[in-house]
């Protein structure tokens, strides 16, 4: 798994816990749609650390907190 693999499905992972939309947590956030939308789908590939910490900061979590999941224990070496 990479790692804009692993943000996605996390992503999805919090919001299903919170039942929230994606659409609902980019207004939380402060984020555009079509960004948080791009990350969900896939075609970004690598969220910037500064959209984490929004997404972070509107659900109410730390960073750790968001990393400390399943997805980023299982993440491949990225060399390119």
């Amino acid at each position: 798994m990479q790692i804009g693999e692993a943000i996605r499905l996390r992503v999805l992972e919090l919001c299903a816990e919170r039942n929230i939309t994606v659409n609902k947590l980019s207004t939380m956030a402060g984020i555009t749609q079509s960004t948080l939308s791009n990350i969900i789908s896939g075609r970004n590939k690598s969220a910037t650390v500064s959209t984490v910490k929004k997404i972070c900061d509107a659900l109410e979590i730390t960073i750790n907190e968001f990393f400390d999941a399943k997805f980023f224990q299982e993440l491949e070496q990225e060399l390119r």
